[in-house]
């Protein structure tokens, strides 16, 4: 049974399959798709008729509501009335008669909007019309007398009233004009429910909407008996449909920014969706009758593709004995064709690939003889350097036997283990500094005064080696030599002012410094000379991190006077490039050596690094 299964399991089978398989998902997905299209669309359509319902709706309750919030603004800003809490804040109860002429005022508001009362008070809450002792804070919370207060003097909607559901609350802090706008009472109407309940006055959309009117409470205002108790769900949901008593409807909620209150519509789903039985039934049968369809065709293209495929196979296969050659045979199908032609050129690369690993395997064992080789002769040079310095040790030559040693411990650092890493530690790099300057003293005397500030916190970071030497170099050479006197080098480790995780380190001299005239052309000179080593082979690049020249070439730079006098310009040019190739995270802004100079004030060179550097020497150390 089994190999009968695996007769079947050919590649024009498997393509069949797959075809028929990714025909009935893509017909599934499409009439999915379109069935989905067509509800969306017809609900979008539905849904922006609601939001038409709805914003007539929200406008005619914004009238409303503008209309009551003028009138009660006329009547906190009557002269009358101003007068009468103004002395009533002063002191001065008003009599039975004065308080029963605030009757007109509250007439007028009545006469011109839904208000079935109005009711003043005091600042003590007290009622001061109509004329009983009722507390205003008996009727309301505290809070929305707070929040009167707040607003000074803007319309609060209560909403409805807790202690009459048919009424709607709504107040406003009286202000007094002739005291400094301050709060003389409160003035608080109640409008009847059924002034909100606007629905018959919108024009007919043809079916049966539901509206709800409800307060920041989630108290109902205006709302139909089956969606009553589940107004404050309605407030809450995200949702675009809803289910009420098992039948579902579309949402769409206004919210008033002057009441707080939420307006919603609720539109029957039921509605939108006559007729969508129909385009069900279209869809499945035109998707039966595309897939027969493609069931035929998918048979007759997969033998089409499998049969020259076969041919490629059978030559394929004669590489089993080790030795890749190239399919002769030719198709008539232009795709096949090209399969075929790029089988042979992948042939053809990959023999020749294999010669030039062969190849680049030789080249690299006489590299590493080389490297054993060249590791012969700094040994020869340490033990000359040793008996000298015992030679200077019995004749008594202490300051020439300190020179060698000197010497010594600096073609150590410098020509050091072809192992080990190019990175070192910040004192160890200080440390070479120290011996370089100490052979110089030899040379210059008094003339040369050095000095080097560092903490012992930046000890541990990571930098290039020889990457601080040839900048002292320059400086000795341009600074010293070139001033009449003792000169003062110094060497200065400090965080960066530009990011506190960048350490900036100084080569400063006292020397007769550069115009602006050399120091652009030094500059400009630098970021040429950067360039071209940039552009130089993979050989040159790798010798010049590990091992910097320290003769006069390379640490020379153009002087104050001519800039090709002294040296060829390669050490700041060296040294900027590194920088650039260690430093490839650090920002253009300023990734590289800053230079400024002056006649008779000396020159400085300074340039930033990161303090935390391991990602970079792991890098280079996986290049090694």
């Amino acid at each position: 049974m089994w190999q009968k299964l695996a007769n079947w399991n050919t590649l024009r089978n498997q393509m069949l399959a797959g075809f028929i398989a990714v025909m009935i998902i893509v017909l599934v997905c499409a009439g999915a798709i379109t069935y989905n299209s067509v509800s969306t669309l017809l609900g979008t359509k539905a849904e922006t008729q609601m939001k038409q319902i709805a914003s007539q709706a929200n406008g005619r309750l914004e009238a409303i509501i503008t209309q009551i919030d003028t009138l009660t603004l006329q009547a906190v800003n009557d002269v009358y009335l101003q007068q009468l809490f103004l002395s009533s804040v002063q002191g001065k109860a008003p009599n039975f008669s004065e308080r029963q002429s605030l009757l007109k005022i509250a007439n007028h508001i009545q006469a011109y909007s839904g208000v079935s009362n109005v009711e003043l008070y005091t600042t003590d809450f007290a009622r001061m019309f109509p004329l009983d002792e009722q507390k205003l804070t008996d009727l309301i919370e505290p809070n929305w007398i707070e929040q009167a207060d707040k607003e000074k003097g803007r319309l609060i909607w209560i909403g409805s009233d807790p202690k009459n559901p048919d009424t709607v609350l709504a107040i406003r802090r009286i202000n007094l004009i002739d005291r400094w706008f301050s709060n003389g009472g409160y003035l608080m109407v109640r409008i009847n429910r059924s002034y909100f309940d606007f629905q018959s006055q919108l024009p007919d959309a043809g079916h049966r909407e539901l509206m709800l009117l409800a307060d920041s409470s989630a108290r109902p205002i205006v709302s139909e008996g089956t969606a009553l108790a589940n107004i404050s769900g309605l407030m809450h949901t995200d949702s675009q449909q809803v289910t009420l008593e098992q039948k579902r409807y579309i949402l769409v909620k206004q919210l008033s920014e002057q009441t707080g209150w939420t307006l919603m519509i609720l539109y029957p789903v039921s509605d939108v969706t006559d007729g969508i039985s129909v385009l069900r039934w279209a869809i499945i049968v035109s998707g039966a009758i595309g897939l027969v369809l493609f069931i035929i065709l998918s048979f007759l293209l997969s033998s089409m593709i499998t049969r020259p495929i076969l041919r490629l196979m059978r030559a394929m296969r004669n590489t089993r004995q080790g030795v890749l050659t190239p399919n002769l045979t030719q198709s008539y199908t232009t795709e096949l064709n090209d399969l075929n032609m790029t089988y042979n050129q992948m042939v053809d690369n990959m023999n020749r690939l294999i010669k030039l690993v062969y190849e680049k395997e030789m080249i690299q064992s006489r590299t590493e003889l080389q490297a054993l080789q060249a590791q012969i002769d700094p040994h020869f040079l340490y033990n000359t350097l040793e008996a000298l310095y015992w030679s200077l040790q019995e004749k008594e030559e202490e300051e020439l036997a300190d020179l060698v040693v000197a010497m010594s411990d600096l073609f150590r650092y410098v020509i050091g283990n072809p192992n080990k890493d190019v990175w070192v530690n910040l004192s160890e790099e200080l440390e070479h500094i120290k011996r370089y300057l100490s052979i110089m003293s030899v040379r210059f005397g008094s003339r040369l005064v050095w000095k080097i500030d560092s903490e012992e916190m930046y000890s541990h970071v990571h930098v290039p080696k020889l990457l601080i030497q040839p900048l002292v170099e320059n400086a000795i050479l341009h600074g010293l030599e070139g001033k009449i006197g003792a000169g003062l080098i110094t060497i200065c480790v400090e965080p960066s002012p530009l990011e506190p995780t960048e350490l900036r380190i100084t080569v400063r001299d006292d020397g007769p410094g550069m115009n602006e005239q050399t120091l652009q052309a030094v500059l400009e000179s630098m970021e040429r000379d950067s360039a071209a080593t940039g552009n130089e082979s993979s050989s040159s690049a790798s010798s010049s991190p590990s091992s910097p020249n320290l003769g006069s070439s390379a640490g020379a730079c153009p002087n104050t006077n001519n800039p090709t006098s002294k040296g060829k310009g390669m050490a700041i040019s060296n040294v900027q490039r590194r920088l650039q190739l260690y430093y490839p995270s650090l920002p253009d802004t300023y990734r590289g050596l800053t230079i400024t100079s002056s006649l008779g004030q000396g020159t400085s060179v300074s340039f930033d690094i990161p303090i935390y550097a391991n990602a970079f020497e792991a890098s280079f150390s996986g290049e090694k």
